[in-house]
């Protein structure tokens, strides 16, 4: 295993009006990395980021199963929450599933995550679509993406974690 990591190096594109596409490669073979996606005291570790602490994580991980992440911002202390429900779930490779965002339940999009893996590296890609071009910018706009970073790079650290 090298001691090389990727700290914040997701790239984020706009490949449509209402499409965001995240892009990021991790030093972490993708069964790993997707454990680390799948699994809900792994997620805990994760997805808050260095911004809030995940109190809740619900996985039904098959298809019409159900998701829901809660956590408390460490500044301000406010509880928020996403959920959404699988659509596709391919172990290792691809996940496609709803997301809402509890404070604008009218803002659902459909994400597809995609890993693939060469050289013990993965290359994880999701494209986020939105149901109109106002919910994609509200959602960019959101501050996601200094988040999103931190998220990534300790997605990374607990992937890394499990190879040990």
């Amino acid at each position: 295993m090298s001691a090389m990591t990727n700290k914040g190096t997701a790239v984020v594109t706009l490949p449509g009006d209402t499409q965001i596409l995240i892009t990021r490669e991790f030093d972490a073979p993708r069964h790993l990395v997707y454990r680390a996606w799948t699994t809900p005291e792994l997620i805990k570790r994760w997805w808050g980021a260095d911004r809030a602490e995940v109190t809740h994580v619900e996985v039904d991980l098959r298809v019409g199963g159900k998701w829901r992440y809660v956590a408390v911002a460490h500044e301000g202390g406010f509880e928020f929450a996403f959920h959404g429900e699988y659509r596709e779930v391919v172990t290792n490779e691809r996940l496609v599933s709803t997301e809402v965002f509890e404070g604008a339940p009218d803002a659902a999009a459909l994400n597809t995550l995609t890993l693939t893996e060469r050289d013990g590296r993965t290359t994880l890609t999701t494209l986020v679509e939105h149901t109109s071009q106002e919910h994609r910018d509200a959602h960019i706009n959101s501050g996601m993406e200094g988040g999103m970073q931190e998220a990534m790079d300790h997605l990374e650290e607990v992937a890394r974690s499990l190879e040990l």
